[in-house]
């Protein structure tokens, strides 16, 4: 039985309806109906190893809805910060294939920095270019992930809060 006839539970799927499907789904993320959930997602997807960068989509949201200002700051700090925690468990996950091969002397030198700061370091998760991988570096380094958590947020809400803010006095109408 082909799935254009009928599927396992007697639901029909058709063209018609996929495409009926993906329209929904295209107008539930489309800015700013659902801006929120969009933000979430962008933000999310910028925090892993992606190279995808998630503040004009909260400046975008806040330009269309002022109102949502600290909404769009909160959903952009969680979903970056979930990300940054999925990083966490990536680089945990790596850490015996990475154990497994030598360090050169600036990777130790690097590696006992981050050790000595501990959880501090992931303050430093909002950085372009660095911050990701550090949080996967944390988790590789086996730092405690709650106190992990806790600074990436504290670094990521800051970053939002200060690039929003001088972008909305920037290009604001």
């Amino acid at each position: 039985m082909t799935l254009a006839h009928g599927g396992q539970h007697g639901h029909s799927y058709t063209p018609a309806l996929m495409e009926h499907w993906i329209d929904l789904l295209l107008i539930w993320l489309a800015l700013p109906k659902h801006g929120l959930s969009s933000v979430f997602v962008i933000a999310f997807a910028s925090a892993t190893l992606l190279p995808v960068g998630s503040e004009p989509a909260v400046f975008a949201l806040v330009q269309l809805n002022p109102h949502l200002f600290w909404s769009a700051i909160g959903m952009a700090t969680l979903g970056n910060t979930l990300g940054g925690a999925v990083t966490w468990w990536i680089g945990l996950a790596s850490h015996r294939v990475v154990a497994r091969h030598q360090h050169g002397k600036h990777q130790l030198r690097a590696l006992d920095w981050l050790e000595r700061l501990g959880p501090k370091a992931c303050l430093l998760a909002w950085l372009p270019l660095v911050g990701d991988p550090l949080c996967a570096v944390a988790g590789w380094l086996k730092l405690p992930f709650w106190p992990c958590l806790v600074y990436m947020a504290i670094g990521k809400f800051g970053r939002y809060l200060v690039i929003t803010s001088a972008l909305v006095v920037l290009f604001g109408s």
